[in-house]
């Protein structure tokens, strides 16, 4: 009986080395502003629906866009289990909007954090190519906790105009990607609001790289009733997914969904109306590696 107990102990542990999940997501919560509190989408309206949400999916780890300094502190404050890693895009320290990365400091460990800006400055804020506003990307390597294995984490906001920016900023990434992850060898995750849909052809500079994969495509199951921007219009269908999650070759997709979960506040007429949590929706993945 000892033996079969101690055989099944080893077991388990070699089955915890070989594989590691993760629940995974990109989540733009939209920056906090004055227009949105009179139309009624503020973000003291919309941060605990998006807190909750986070709490009810229990991502291991997930990227933010458009998060100012201070919504990232009213976020942790109701994700207690979360820490975050990032700067803002404006000056490398607290100033514009963030690429943040939130991670389960429970379950694993930021080992080196960084970031870089798309532009052809990337060691120093600024405008790259045609774009209209300062882009950065933030970056962690983190190392869980039970098993030992490591990856990488990247996240980015591309530009929504610069048409150029867009495509020289996917190529610096990429190339950042490569060197990190010795040509996919190890694992690494990439998400964020590229700002185009999978049609595009920039999208393919991603897929047919043969260092990254599309969790929607691999994923054995999916539930992905819309596509990932909705204006706050939440009537609004669309198949384009313009945030994405990308994984390493090696990474197995088990599950992928785009979530439309919404709220409800009253209106002027004091009836209750469905609001949604932000002007994208966000996506999640569980990935085995």
């Amino acid at each position: 009986m000892k033996r079969i107990i101690l055989i099944s102990m080893m077991c388990m542990a070699v089955m915890s080395i070989v594989a590691q999940e993760l629940t995974v997501g990109s989540y733009n919560i939209r920056y906090k502003n004055r227009d949105d509190s009179i139309r009624g989408n503020g973000w003291v309206a919309r941060c605990g629906p998006i807190c909750n949400q986070i709490k009810w999916e229990r991502p291991d780890i997930f990227g933010v866009q458009e998060a100012l300094h201070g919504q990232l502190g009213d976020m942790l404050a109701q994700l207690p289990d979360y820490r975050w890693t990032g700067v803002g895009r404006d000056d490398g320290k607290t100033r514009g909007e963030y690429a943040a990365i939130f991670y389960n400091a429970q379950r694993m460990e930021l080992l080196e954090e960084g970031h870089f800006w798309l532009s052809e400055t990337p060691d120093r804020p600024g405008l790259g190519w045609d774009a209209a506003c300062v882009r950065i990307c933030s970056w962690g390597h983190f190392r869980m906790k039970d098993s030992g294995r490591d990856f990488y984490f990247l996240n980015l906001h591309m530009d929504h105009i610069g048409v150029v920016a867009r495509s020289e900023s996917a190529r610096l990434v990429m190339k950042r990607i490569t060197e990190m992850t010795d040509g996919g060898k190890k694992l690494a995750v990439l998400t964020g609001d590229f700002n185009v849909p999978q049609t595009n052809e920039l999208y393919s500079l991603f897929t047919q790289s043969g260092i990254l994969k599309d969790c929607y495509t691999s994923a054995e199951m999916r539930f992905a009733e819309n596509g990932t921007y909705n204006g706050f219009d939440y009537h609004v269908y669309s198949d384009e997914r313009i945030d994405h999650i990308f994984v390493t070759p090696a990474t197995t997709v088990n599950a992928y969904a785009v979530r439309t979960d919404g709220r409800w506040q009253e209106d002027m007429n004091l009836k209750m109306s469905r609001c949604n949590l932000s002007d994208h929706y966000p996506v999640f993945a569980r990935i085995k590696f």
